[in-house]
């Protein structure tokens, strides 16, 4: 077994291609960022109606979108035998009879999420499996607690076995125009990592704007995140397409520049299969084939599984099963 698969870090990708480095903050290129809504807003809205897949193609593509999802557990009464239901949740998605018949077997999903007090019991499930484990940290989900203890629990959750690390910026510095200050934040998170996977977590929801949205995706990316995510799912709005456009939109530009292929992952608020195909499209359109990989792109959801596995179900079957077949732990 090759050793990226040993430690769970082959989705990963610092492992399939170069990591993105980072650059120096280029304020003349993040000041050229601009949003025009309306027109976003029209692209956006076109593409549920436009895009359509059916019968096995789409049993295909609500594969893949398993293979991208990010099984999520952020509850304050989670413990540690729910996270290790969810971990075998993620190793079997779906039944294995379901996966035989469509041509997948073996299938799992991209990662299992947590806080940093279930990183050891998640690990310990999903030994062997090659699924790493992404914690939630720097204070999730406001980013609010001193800096120097952000940094801290970065470093302990890499510690403790993570080998994807989902921070949260400093909004402020985001409606302040302080983009020196979200680079800086962003190098240090980024430095304490270590070799672990780093998603910065815009809370697009809370950015005001969406030229802001596009600004801060730059900014991260020159600071040397590996993937940028648009919501911790607290907020009151989380991952809209508008949104997803527009920092999709950054990390092509950012990939034409610098060569170095940044990840996206939408989280909050995507709980059907429906939903699901329509970001993929989006992804497939916008960035192409490669990105439609769970090394670079995820989704952040706890019910999107469900949902894709009675699909998945009703597309071998012939008919739909209920919702509560198919929980997560």
């Amino acid at each position: 077994m090759h050793t990226a698969q040993k430690s769970g870090l082959d989705q990963l990708p610092q492992v399939t291609e170069p990591r993105n480095p980072g650059m120096s903050l280029d304020m003349d290129w993040v000041m050229r960022a601009r949003a025009n809504r309306s027109a976003i807003e029209r692209r956006a809205a076109t593409l549920p109606g436009r895009r359509s897949v059916k019968k096995a193609h789409q049993a295909a593509w609500l594969a893949r979108a398993i293979s991208c999802i990010d099984l999520t557990t952020l509850a304050g009464d989670d413990t540690a035998g729910r996270v290790a239901r969810l971990c075998s949740k993620a190793r079997q998605p779906v039944r294995a009879d379901l996966l035989d018949t469509i041509g997948m077997p073996g299938l799992t999903v991209g990662a299992v999420c947590v806080y940093h007090d279930m990183i050891a019991p998640a690990v310990a499930a999903l030994q062997g499996s090659g699924i790493p484990v992404a914690a939630v940290s720097t204070g999730f989900p406001a980013g609010l607690s001193p800096f120097h203890l952000r940094v801290a629990e970065i470093e302990e959750s890499v510690k403790a076995g993570a080998a994807e690390i989902d921070i949260v910026i400093s909004r402020r510095h985001v409606l302040t125009g302080n983009w020196q200050a979200l680079y800086d934040e962003m190098r240090t998170f980024r430095a304490a990592c270590g070799e672990a996977h780093v998603k910065a977590i815009l809370a697009t929801g809370e950015l005001g704007t969406l030229q802001n949205v596009a600004r801060a995706s730059l900014v991260c990316m020159m600071a040397g995140a590996d993937f940028i995510k648009t919501s911790t799912g607290k907020e009151s709005v989380n991952a809209t397409l508008p949104v997803s456009l527009v920092m999709m939109r950054a990390i092509r530009d950012y990939h034409e520049a610098t060569g170095f292929r940044v990840g996206y992952k939408p989280a909050g608020g995507i709980s059907k299969a429906k939903d699901s195909l329509t970001y993929l499209a989006l992804v497939k359109e916008e960035l192409g084939d490669r990105w439609l990989r769970p090394d670079l792109f995820r989704f952040g959801a706890s019910s999107l599984l469900g949902d894709i596995e009675r699909q998945l179900e009703h597309h071998v079957t012939g008919a739909y099963s209920a919702s509560w077949r198919h929980a997560m732990g």
